[in-house]
């Protein structure tokens, strides 16, 4: 596209992306930045004009945009209630904000976005905000830890933290996003472990078999299942898919039996007891086993530890599943399959390199965007129960010079997401990871676990277990301490959580939550953040 002379941009009110994140921050009341608006023009939001060295913006179409959000509100405050506080609900940050840096280390369900975590740390003010909680220097507590977003926010705004879980497993992957780590000596660990799998796979035939299968899958797929018109056909409804999927799977499945014996590939394990038994594929299990026991052999244990989250990761993408399950595993898949998110015949994965090279890649990049970010300040993940753990003690035996810090002024306050009543079991959604690094479980600690369903009883246990965490945690806080719980109270125990731990309610902030991971995202949904204080 040609560029625009002054009088045409003029004449179609054009403005760049600088002036519209300044004109978006201010028709809005909320910071806009210039990603943002990028972010709508990479996917069709809004129309680009100039060129693509030059892009400039419509302000009238950019204000459409805006005022259609706008329409969402008061449709979601109709649904929720007036009280619905919009601006948390963070809607003009792109999915890479919301996953940026260290924060998309390793999968994690329940966990909150950072932007939520910064609007309460931060100490900014804006017309949304008319009070500041923390500032630099100060240190923050998150009893339910989780994969360490807390830490790693307050990282970035000057102020320390400390963190509890009762699960290992969680504490290794916050503590490795808030850690400095060298880059350069885990890039080549990395290298010689990719070369080690590459030479252990030439002594199999899994590769030479996998690489027959995707040429027989594309030529199945495009013979059978051409993209787009085969989509166009069953939205038209002209092909049943249900019949016509299941008779092409059946079909295909012959070819692929036959490259089974023709590579001599053995599909299942020889045992169905453990997660890593069932829901891996005996190829990939081997792969597994092999990098596992080069982990190792490696004497430095910063390496290891990162080594380790990038494995665990790589095997939780390579579970015997189909796409659409990967989320809640139903049954293990052996064999390809009719996939309905693809709209073709699919297959199971049978080696973990390119994930694993992935991974790798994108794990060193997040840690060197971090490491422009970070600050000086200390923060630290503990193992233990929330209800019990003496934090001061167990910092002393960690870290002297933090323990001195945290005698000397105390903790400002809590931000943090309490388990959800009978909603997840954290042990069970990284069972893979305590397998195979031989973590010990502790189920029976969990607050509220899935396993307990959400009857009274469990609810009364979950009041009991989230009351006696506060009560613990408020030796350690200041005496005008400031706690911020993030929670889908559908149950309404929070008041009976604060009274049992000797706080009062003294704000409610219900924000929509508009991009929810593994949930239908058609339905308003809500969450409360309690601010709590001593009574």
């Amino acid at each position: 596209m040609s560029q625009l002379t002054f009088f045409e941009k003029e004449e179609k009110n054009l403005i760049n992306l600088k002036e519209a994140s300044e004109w978006a921050s201010q028709y809005l009341n909320r910071k806009v930045t210039i990603s943002n608006i990028s972010y709508l023009l990479q996917y069709g939001r809004i129309r680009k004009y100039g060129s693509n060295g030059n892009p400039l913006i419509n302000i009238e179409e950019l204000k459409e945009y805006y005022d259609s959000l706008k329409t969402q509100e008061k449709q979601w405050k109709k649904k929720l209630g007036e009280d619905l506080n919009w601006h948390l609900s963070f809607v003009e940050y792109t999915e890479w904000e919301r996953t940026k840096h260290v924060h998309r280390l390793h999968p994690y369900k329940g966990k909150f976005i950072p932007q939520l975590v910064e609007y309460f740390l931060d100490s900014h003010t804006d017309e949304f905000k008319q009070q500041i909680y923390f500032h630099k220097g100060d240190i923050v507590l998150d009893p339910f830890c989780g994969s360490g977003t807390t830490l790693v926010q307050a990282s970035e705004l000057g102020m320390h933290a400390v963190g509890v879980d009762i699960s290992p497993f969680n504490a290794m992957i916050s503590n490795a996003k808030v850690e400095k780590h060298n880059i350069p000596e885990i890039r080549e660990a990395i290298r010689n472990i990719t070369l080690n799998l590459e030479n252990f796979q030439k002594t199999k035939n899994n590769i030479a078999f996998e690489d027959h299968l995707l040429s027989e899958l594309a030529k199945f797929n495009y013979k059978y299942f051409p993209s787009p018109e085969y989509k166009r056909k069953v939205t038209k409804g002209e092909i049943n898919e249900q019949e016509y999927a299941k008779d092409k799977e059946q079909k295909f499945l012959s070819i692929y039996y036959d490259l089974v014996e023709k590579y001599k590939i053995k599909i299942k394990q020889d045992k169905n007891r453990s997660f890593l038994d069932k829901w891996f594929l005996f190829p990939v299990r081997e792969e597994i086993d092999f990098v596992f026991e080069e982990l190792k052999k490696l004497e430095n244990n910063d390496i290891k530890k990162i080594l380790a989250i990038i494995l665990s990761r790589t095997v939780r993408s390579c579970r015997a599943t189909t796409h659409a399950d990967l989320a809640t595993l139903k049954e293990p898949v052996t064999t390809t399959y009719y996939c309905k998110k693809h709209g073709k015949i699919c297959k199971p994965i049978f080696s973990i390199k390119g994930w694993w090279q992935r991974y790798t890649i994108d794990t060193l990049n997040r840690f060197k965007e971090f490491d422009r970010l970070r600050t000086e300040t200390l923060q630290i993940c503990l193992t233990g129960d929330s209800r019990t753990i003496d934090i001061y003690e167990e910092i002393k035996k960690r870290d002297s010079e933090f323990a001195k810090i945290l005698l000397k002024q105390k903790i400002k306050g809590i931000f943090s997401s309490p388990p959800y009543v009978g909603l997840i079991d954290y042990h069970e959604q990284h069972a893979y990871a305590y397998e195979i690094f031989g973590f010990s479980r502790k189920d029976e600690l969990e607050i509220g676990p899935l396993s307990k369903g959400q009857g009274k009883e469990a609810r009364d246990a979950y009041v009991k277990g989230i009351a006696e965490s506060l009560r613990n945690c408020k030796k350690y806080l200041q005496k005008d301490y400031d706690i911020f719980l993030v929670a889908n109270d559908k149950f309404n125990l929070y008041p009976d959580i604060a009274q049992l731990a000797e706080m009062k309610i003294v704000n409610r902030f219900k924000r929509p939550v508009l991009n929810r991971v593994e949930k239908d995202r058609s339905n308003a949904y809500a969450e409360i953040i309690f601010h709590l204080k001593e009574r």
